[in-house]
């Protein structure tokens, strides 16, 4: 199975997405039957590594974004693709513009799984022109929501993997 965690640049929240994500599934001893990665609706940062706050915010929490590199969609991630967290509305509905009709049922808010949010679920803001505070929280809401996916992924995971 396959997990893409989607921002605009892929330079902030993607990545500490992805790599709060991996974290729990290495946890929940699902790493090897889930893997997980980062992109951007731009190319704009490509090859760049994530941004300098957003890896020491993670670092201070204990995530790895090292290795991590910006990359744009490409072509055959809706083909490879199970699951598609979004940060935000914006990026969603540039992803859902490009992604075939019959997989977007796979594409989703990071936040849409918390308890008592809104069918459209919240929004992981974009702490990229803010202070390391803003990044701070940011990264709070993407643990929240990489907890509330969990049991979704977790299920999702284990039907495809055969007895």
């Amino acid at each position: 199975m396959r997990v893409l965690m989607i921002c605009m640049g892929n330079i902030c929240r993607s990545p500490m997405a992805e790599a709060v994500l991996r974290q729990r599934l290495q946890a929940a001893g699902l790493d090897a039957v889930v893997a997980v990665e980062s992109a951007g609706t731009t190319s704009s940062h490509r090859g760049e590594p994530p941004d300098a706050r957003a890896v020491a915010r993670a670092e201070a929490r204990g995530y790895d974004l090292q290795g991590q590199r910006a990359r744009g969609l490409r072509e055959v991630d809706p083909s490879t693709i199970d699951l598609v967290l979004c940060m935000d509305r914006r990026n969603l509905e540039s992803l859902q513009d490009r992604w075939p009709q019959d997989r977007l049922d796979r594409v989703a808010l990071l936040l849409s799984a918390l308890p008592g949010e809104p069918a459209g679920g919240a929004e992981v803001p974009d702490p990229y022109y803010g202070t390391e505070a803003g990044f701070d929280r940011t990264l709070t809401l993407i643990e929240s929501g990489c907890d509330a996916w969990m049991p979704r992924i977790e299920a999702l995971a284990r039907a495809a993997v055969p007895d």
